[in-house]
């Protein structure tokens, strides 16, 4: 049984093609079972999709990596070509610790951000429901969350981390002399909208107002913080009132056009308005960034932002590294004793068989009437010569390499004392 795992991330693929391989929650199940029917052997498999990455983690046959790739360029749209070069395959100790320094925050946009274990946990979660989970990657999952954890707590690699909503908020502050004046916008009610409306409320602006499909989740946000919700169908008529744009929805399209933001600048006669476009794919359409009156940023465009203080967090990565490296030494041990258990199934089922056997025949002594001594003798030397047969036999082989190798394996498995 091998490891693999296939993807892309935020230092390999640029934003667009992210957008492409970007899966939400509950297109897991479906896009898992189309997968694994894709596949000859039905593999263990589990898909992580955030914003900087879209893994695919299976546990079956190496022969399926290649199919699974082209399973993943069909996914996307894109040629197999197109998808190898922007992506990266790791196989077994290689793929568990990649797995470990995802889960840990080593390979994130942000060096320590722990939003990633979250998002872990929800992709075991999916495969879990959609029965693709199966005992290898539930351990690596499981020992993933346990490195993380240890990271986490005997580290300082999470100390300082700049967030993407706490990035948000000071290239706000940049923009405009003081955030009390402005009338900010968040569009969404997803977790990452509710962290930048957080990040935004501490700073006291003029207003804030969430739009959503439903407005029962986008009053949650709203109301923790002094806000309105409004429809995301009044967004076009009313995105002039705003001065500042947080977006991140789940939508597979553009839900800000560059038509709707060329009339609001009108209206506000061509008064600034900084925006944020947190999704992958994008919420706005990329044209907007070319508005001269428009002062909009992406995930890619924030890594600048985020990277601020990690210099601060180096000598703890180190360290990081070290408790991953245990964990991966822990999992393969397990990956390679979990190979001998078929081996060592037969083997007890053999040696219960010629149990049996000599415990009925000793039986049968003694109803003849037998001495213990003389059917215990009998007992110890029926096993004996059951257990050494096949050793002898190979020993008095005419193959000169088979007596060589059965010699180093009679003396490592019977004649350890003696050596």
């Amino acid at each position: 049984m091998a490891v693999w795992a296939l993807g892309i991330n935020h230092t390999t693929a640029p934003l667009d093609l992210r957008g492409r391989f970007s899966f939400a929650s509950e297109q897991i199940g479906e896009t898992l079972a189309g997968l694994r029917r894709q596949l000859s052997r039905e593999p263990e498999a589990a898909i992580v999709s955030t914003c900087n990455r879209t893994e695919v983690y299976c546990a079956g046959d190496l022969s399926e990596t290649e199919p699974t790739l082209e399973w993943l360029a069909q996914c996307g749209g894109v040629s197999t070509a197109v998808l190898r070069a922007h992506s990266y395959t790791l196989q077994n100790r290689l793929a568990a610790r990649h797995a470990f320094r995802v889960a840990s925050g080593l390979d994130s946009m942000v060096l320590g951000e722990p939003q990633i274990l979250g998002q872990f946990k929800e992709a075991v979660r999916c495969a879990q429901e959609a029965g693709a989970l199966g005992t290898t990657l539930s351990q690596l999952f499981q020992r993933s969350f346990a490195v993380a954890k240890e990271v986490r707590s005997s580290t300082e690699i999470g100390a300082h981390s700049i967030s993407m909503a706490a990035a948000s908020v000071r290239l706000a502050g940049q923009l405009f002399e003081n955030l009390r004046d402005v009338r900010i916008l968040f569009v969404g009610a997803g977790q990452m909208v509710a962290l930048c409306a957080t990040h935004f409320a501490a700073r006291q602006p003029r207003s804030i107002t969430v739009a959503n499909r439903t407005l029962e989740r986008g009053e949650k946000i709203a109301l923790q913080h002094g806000g309105s919700v409004m429809r995301l169908a009044e967004l076009p008529d009313r995105l002039h009132e705003f001065d500042a744009v947080i977006s991140c929805t789940a939508s597979t399209l553009p839900i800000i056009g560059l038509g709707a933001v060329e009339r609001a600048l009108k209206r506000r006669r061509h008064r600034p308005i900084f925006m944020v476009d947190l999704a992958v794919p994008r919420d706005i359409e990329p044209e907007v960034q070319a508005l001269q009156d428009v002062y909009l940023y992406t995930v890619d465009d924030l890594s600048s932002v985020v990277q601020t203080g990690q210099a601060n967090r180096q000598a703890a990565v180190a360290q990081a590294e070290a408790i991953i490296e245990v964990g991966v030494q822990s999992f393969m041990q397990w990956v390679d004793h979990r190979e001998s258990v078929p081996l060592i199934q037969q083997l007890s089922a053999q040696a219960d068989v010629w149990r049996a056997t000599e415990m009925q025949r000793a039986r049968r002594l003694l109803t003849k009437g037998e001495s213990i001594d003389t059917v215990l003798e009998a007992l110890s030397r029926g096993l004996t010569q059951k257990m050494l047969h096949g050793a002898l036999a190979e020993l008095r082989s005419g193959d000169t390499d088979a007596r060589a190798a059965a010699s180093s394996a009679v003396q490592h498995f019977f004649l350890r004392n003696e050596r």
